[in-house]
């Protein structure tokens, strides 16, 4: 998807605002509030916990009004969430 496309959501979003795992893949997660993130999971590989590899103090909230984008041509396949909201922006 092009800058562009993502930043007017052209496939539509998925507002998360639990606790559990939200399995959707995502080109970017909007942060809509102070929130902490528990896991993300890029390219449908829930092996691995990637959150230290986008947040460099993991269980420190993250501040509303970020946009979280993927790395090196990654999705987002997963988030779970400690608390807050995200809004994960479909691929």
């Amino acid at each position: 998807m092009t800058n562009s496309g993502e930043l007017i959501a052209i496939n539509g979003v998925v507002i998360i605002n639990d606790a559990a795992e939200n399995v959707v893949n995502a080109d970017s997660y909007y942060v809509a509030e102070d929130t902490v993130i528990a896991r993300i999971e890029i390219n449908g590989d829930d092996t691995t916990d990637v959150k230290a590899n986008y947040i460099s103090t993991p269980a420190t909230a993250v501040k509303g009004g970020i946009l979280i984008t993927p790395q090196s041509g990654d999705y987002f396949s997963a988030i779970t969430l400690t608390s807050g909201s995200v809004v994960a922006i479909l691929k």
